[in-house]
C-alpha cells in the first residue's frame, strides 16, 4: 500500500467554529415526529418545504426499518474497514437526522497529532450533503480542484484534501438515508481516484444490505 505524509492539523477550536465536533459521549439523537418541521418560521419557502417533507420521510423510513441512531458496533467496522482499504484517516458511516450522525466512525489513533472528531455535524457542512442531494457518489480526490467544493468548512477546521462519499440509497423509495465517505488530508492522485470510489461504492452496498437485513446491534 502506498504510504501518505500527513501533516499534523491543530486538535482544539475556539467556540465559535462551526465545524465537526470535538469528541463527546455519546447521546441519542433526538429524531423530530414525521411531518413535524423545526424551523423559525411559519412560514416556509417551496425549497424549504421540499426539504422539510424529504426529511420526514427519511426520519420515517429510518424508524421503519430499524437503523440504530447511536454508535454502533457494526457500523464502526465498516468504517474502519473503509478507512484501512483507502489509506484515509477517517471513515463514516452517516445517518441524515436533525443533524448529520456518524453511527459508524473511525478516527486516527489518539496519539496520532490529527483531530479527533465526534459523532455529529451540522447538516450544513462538508460534502456528504452533496451526496444526499444528487443520490450518487462524489468523488474528490482534490477538494481544491473545483471552486464549487474548496469553499467548505471542514477545509480550514481539519484540514481534508481528499473525500470520497457515496449515498445510503433505499431502492425502493428512492430515499438516501445518509452516506458512507472517507476523508483525508492529504490529496489523491486521479489515477487512484477509481477505485477509492468502488470502495465507499462498496461500503454503501454493504450498509444497505445489512440494514436490509435488519443491523446487528451492538
Amino acid at each position: 500500500m502506498t504510504h501518505y505524509t500527513h501533516t499534523p492539523v491543530p486538535t482544539s477550536f475556539t467556540d465559535s467554529t462551526p465545524l465537526l465536533l470535538p469528541a463527546r459521549l455519546e447521546r441519542d439523537v433526538i429524531v423530530p415526529q414525521p411531518g413535524s418541521v423545526r424551523l423559525g418560521s411559519d412560514t416556509l419557502s417551496g425549497d424549504q418545504a421540499r426539504q422539510a417533507a424529504e426529511q420526514a420521510a427519511r426520519d420515517d423510513l429510518i424508524r421503519r426499518l430499524g437503523i440504530p441512531i447511536t454508535a454502533d458496533t457494526f457500523f464502526d467496522d465498516l468504517a474502519t474497514e473503509m478507512a484501512t482499504q483507502t489509506g484515509f484517516l477517517y471513515g463514516m458511516v452517516n445517518l441524515f437526522l436533525a443533524e448529520q450522525t456518524f453511527v459508524g466512525l473511525h478516527n486516527p489513533p489518539a496519539d496520532s497529532g490529527h483531530l479527533i472528531v465526534g459523532r455529529t455535524m451540522s447538516r450544513e457542512h462538508g460534502w456528504c450533503p452533496e451526496v444526499v442531494k444528487r443520490k450518487k457518489a462524489l468523488p474528490l480526490p482534490n477538494v481544491h480542484a473545483s471552486p464549487r467544493f474548496s469553499g467548505n468548512h471542514v477545509v480550514d477546521a481539519v484540514g481534508i484534501e481528499a473525500y470520497f462519499g457515496a449515498p445510503l440509497l433505499h431502492q425502493e423509495s428512492g430515499i438516501v438515508l445518509g452516506t458512507v465517505c472517507v476523508i483525508d488530508p492529504d490529496r489523491r492522485p486521479l489515477s487512484d481516484a477509481r477505485r477509492l470510489r468502488d470502495v465507499v461504492l462498496s461500503g454503501s452496498d454493504t450498509a444497505m444490505r445489512s440494514i436490509a437485513a435488519g443491523v446487528p446491534t451492538h
